[in-house]
């Protein structure tokens, strides 16, 4: 009977695993996976750190942005259009829309080159062919049984967890790189730095996990906005952060190992830029030999798969609440055209950056530092938001979560400014 009782409990842990869980899974997207394999190749154990101090950090953020879509039963933009005025909310959402469509073009140009590698034919046929699918999914299958399958994918990324038991490793020079910023004051430097906290820390994100906070309140009958239902706060708001530690922990439990692999493997055979998808995928050889393509092909297809339906209903969560339409992935195209307009322009323009010269790698690379750029005055508007009493009532963001929230945009402002200068 207790293994009965176990499963049943695990089954019900399971699927209590919401926005923050699912939230974390994107987040280790197709770029998050190119910058971190780049930050090992080219910096060895040297940036380790980066991915330790963030965890905090993102937590803090994610969890913020959540609480302000189930305290208040709004997601972000519309809350940050009852604070600012109507023209800074469109630059902000605007700003989120193009960045969204670079990663999202980023994704499926990398997808595509992924299934390339495995199956071989033209890169851009997969590509045209995981926009069309994302977008069918989107639109005629409900978010939460779409997702419920793909998650399982991202699991494919725990092949870099198995590098330890293969390959010399100097565990004193990895502690030492995962708590001591060694870096040199370059331009180089700085823009990887930058783009470690962008693909973490994107703007995409918080418009995310707040709109699904909103989803989840208001498919559970029993649920409401906090403001209206004060006594489900101790519940939800302990929910909100013991999930996003989960979800932001299994994030950046990947991508420590993904710069550990890269910096034991590449970066000692002195292969410090990565230009091309099988370079990124030859980190994975130590493990599994000549199934390092196909682990490497499952872990950005999956996670490609996952993060593509969540960078374009971001947007169109952002445009959609910033407008005043009807929103929401478990609502029909007829109930909420604009809203699903909105999702096919992205994935479509987002198709485009697969037919620009720039690699697959690089692209994902550089759409993580846009997106560390573009969420230093999205993460403070939605700072300003969660202090507000007018908008939040007694549920206004803890002071642990502002500190850190303010600490986070004052680190990654810095080093944007930096890197221009350096630059």
């Amino acid at each position: 009977m207790s293994g009965l009782a176990d499963r049943l409990l695990l089954r019900q842990l399971f699927k209590r695993l919401g926005p923050g869980i699912v939230t974390g899974a994107a987040d280790d997207d197709p770029s998050g996976i190119a910058t971190h394999s780049q930050a090992g190749a080219q910096f060895g154990v040297g940036l380790m750190w980066t991915v330790v101090l963030i965890l905090p950090l993102v937590v803090a953020v994610q969890s913020v942005s959540a609480r302000i879509g189930r305290v208040t039963g709004h997601g972000l933009a519309a809350n940050m259009s009852r604070v600012f005025p109507r023209p800074v909310v469109g630059i902000l959402v605007a700003l989120l829309f193009v960045a969204n469509t670079v990663n999202i073009g980023a994704d499926l140009a990398a997808m595509g080159a992924a299934a390339h590698l495995v199956a071989g034919g033209g890169a851009h046929v997969y590509t045209i062919g995981f926009a069309i699918f994302s977008l069918l999914a989107v639109v005629f299958v409900p978010y939460h049984r779409y997702v419920g399958f793909l998650k399982w994918l991202t699991f494919s990324l725990f092949a870099y967890v198995g590098v330890v038991f293969t390959v010399q490793i100097d565990w004193r020079e990895v502690a030492i790189g995962s708590v001591v910023p060694r870096f040199a004051l370059s331009g180089e430097s700085l823009t990887m730095i930058l783009a470690i906290f962008g693909t973490t820390i994107s703007p995409y994100l918080f418009f995310w996990q707040s709109s699904q906070e909103v989803e989840d309140e208001e498919a559970d009958p029993e649920a409401g906005p906090l403001l209206e239902h004060p006594e489900q706060a101790p519940r939800e708001l302990g929910r909100i952060v013991w999930e996003t530690w989960a979800g932001m922990g299994f994030c950046s439990l990947v991508a420590f190992f993904i710069v550990l692999t890269t910096a034991v493997t590449l970066n000692v055979a002195g292969e410090t830029d990565i230009k091309t998808s099988s370079q990124a995928a030859a980190a994975l050889k130590p493990i599994a030999g000549e199934w390092a393509f196909l682990l490497f092909s499952l872990g950005i297809i999956g996670t490609g798969l996952l993060a593509v339906p969540v960078l374009a209903g971001s947007a169109a969560y952002a445009v959609g609440e910033a407008r005043g339409w009807r929103i929401g992935l478990e609502r029909t195209p007829r109930e909420a055209m604009p809203f699903y307009a909105i999702i096919g322009l992205a994935i479509v323009l987002g198709v485009a950056v697969d037919f620009s010269p720039l690699d697959p790698i690089k692209a994902l690379f550089w759409s993580a530092v846009l997106n560390g750029i573009i969420t230093v005055p999205i993460m403070a508007a939605m700072l300003i938001v969660a202090s507000r009493p007018s908008e939040m009532g007694a549920f206004t963001a803890r002071p642990w979560q502002l500190i850190l929230g303010w600490l986070t945009t004052a680190v990654m402002a810095a080093a944007a400014v930096a890197m221009f200068v350096m630059m």
